[in-house]
């Protein structure tokens, strides 16, 4: 994520507990899949694993920008439950 943009996410998780949710959920992925990238070799099964991974973090980052998108939609506040 862009600096800018990664400003605007943190400066709404109080206000937004599903963007918190997601948020947090990435960058636990993010952890994850930046300690498969520092093996020099991996098994087959840690191929699977890090492309799940990589998958389950396009899928959160996809959620972010919908969410996102409705902050930025002019004139229109997001209600949190």
């Amino acid at each position: 994520m862009e600096r800018r943009e990664e400003e605007f996410i943190v400066s709404l998780l109080d206000r937004d507990p599903e963007l918190r949710r997601y948020y947090e959920e990435h960058q636990e992925l993010e952890k994850k899949l930046l300690a498969y990238q520092h093996k020099s070799h991996l098994t087959p099964a840690e191929e699977v694993e890090k492309k799940r991974l990589q998958k389950l973090k396009l899928a959160g980052k996809d959620k972010i920008m919908e969410i996102l998108g409705k902050y930025r939609q002019p004139g229109v506040q997001r209600e949190t439950s």
